[in-house]
């Protein structure tokens, strides 16, 4: 099954438990009612400030880690020698 069918599948199923929790179709075991009825309307908002969160958190330490890549470099600098040379091969001017 493709990521793309996993996530809508598990998307759809979450939003579906949720909307039926919401309505009062589901009862929520264990809760008092008042409490998820003051909880769940927040639960959407909770999730994306969670992902945004995470996902920042993720990116912050990508940056943070990001190693400089010497011999890529040096092998980037040969390959536009290399290129700029076959154009001058080819009478174009280069510079």
């Amino acid at each position: 099954m493709a990521r793309l069918h996993r996530v809508s599948l598990y998307s759809s199923i979450f939003v579906s438990l949720y909307l039926l929790v919401m309505f009062q179709v589901l009862p929520v075991p264990l809760i008092d009612a008042d409490i998820v009825q003051d909880i769940l309307p927040v639960l959407p908002w909770w999730l994306l400030m969670s992902f945004g969160s995470y996902s920042l958190w993720t990116l912050g330490w990508g940056v943070f880690t990001f190693r400089d890549c010497p011999e890529a470099y040096q092998e980037l600098l040969q390959e536009i020698n290399e290129a700029k040379n076959d154009l001058r091969s080819r009478a174009v001017t280069v510079d």
